[in-house]
C-alpha cells in the first residue's frame, strides 16, 4: 500500500489530486499541508512512503523540508512538484534529496505514474523538462569550477566510494550523483569516469 502524503499551498491542486488517486486501491492518502511545516508534521506522526511537495511553500520551503525528510526518513520518496521555470530549484530539490519532479500542468494519470514510479525504487523525471538542462546556466558562468556539492562528491570519489554509496551518504539520489558526475567530466574537460577518478586523487581533497 502506497501511503502518500501531498504538500502544495494552492489547496485546488491537493483536491485534484485526491479526486484522482481517491479510487486507487492501492494509495492512501494519509495526509495534506499547505506548507513545508505541516508537511513535516505529517511525516513525523504518519510516517508516509510517497510524499508529493511544491518547491516554493510558506513557513518552510520544499528544499528545506525534503532535506529534514531524508535525514529523519532516508526511506521515504519524495516527487518535487513544479512549475516549468523552477529548474534551478528543481536542482536544489534533487541535491536535496528527492527522487524525481512532475510538472504542476502534468495531467493527473501522469502523477499516478509518477507516485508508482518512486514507489518501486525508481527515478521520475517529468519529460516535459530536459534534464540536461539543470545545471548548465551555472556550469557555463562557472566554466572549470566546481559547485561545494560537486567538491563534496569528488572527495568521495576519491576515497573509491560508488554512486550508490555517495547517495546514501550524502541524501541524495543516485541519479543525481551520476548528474553531477556527468557535469564535473564536462566542466573539467574529462574524458570519462576513469579520468574524473583519476582527477580526485591528484587533487585529494586539494580545491
Amino acid at each position: 500500500m502506497i501511503r502518500l502524503a501531498i504538500a502544495e499551498d494552492h489547496q485546488s491542486l491537493i483536491d485534484g489530486i485526491k479526486l484522482l488517486l481517491e479510487y486507487e486501491e492501492d494509495i492512501s492518502i494519509i495526509g495534506t499541508a499547505n506548507d513545508g511545516e505541516a508537511l513535516l508534521d505529517i511525516v513525523r506522526l504518519k510516517q508516509p512512503n510517497v510524499v508529493i511537495t511544491d518547491i516554493r511553500m510558506p513557513k518552510m520551503d520544499g528544499i528545506t523540508a525534503t532535506k529534514n525528510i531524508k535525514k529523519e526518513f532516508p526511506k521515504t520518496k519524495i516527487l518535487a512538484f513544479t512549475m516549468f521555470d523552477q529548474s534551478e530549484a528543481v536542482e536544489q530539490m534533487l541535491d536535496a534529496g528527492a527522487n524525481g519532479y512532475i510538472l504542476k500542468n502534468s495531467s493527473l494519470q501522469d502523477v499516478l505514474t509518477a507516485v508508482k514510479t518512486v514507489y518501486k525504487g525508481d527515478n521520475y523525471f517529468d519529460p516535459n523538462i530536459n534534464t540536461n538542462s539543470l545545471d548548465t546556466e551555472s556550469s557555463s558562468k562557472n566554466k572549470g569550477l566546481l559547485t561545494k556539492r560537486q567538491i563534496e562528491i569528488l572527495e568521495l570519489i576519491a576515497q573509491g566510494k560508488t554512486s550508490r554509496e555517495i547517495a546514501e551518504e550524502l541524501f541524495i539520489g543516485t541519479h543525481t550523483v551520476d548528474t553531477h558526475r556527468k557535469n564535473m567530466i564536462r566542466i573539467l574537460g574529462l574524458q570519462g569516469k576513469g579520468e574524473l577518478m583519476r582527477y580526485a586523487l591528484e587533487k585529494k581533497y586539494k580545491f
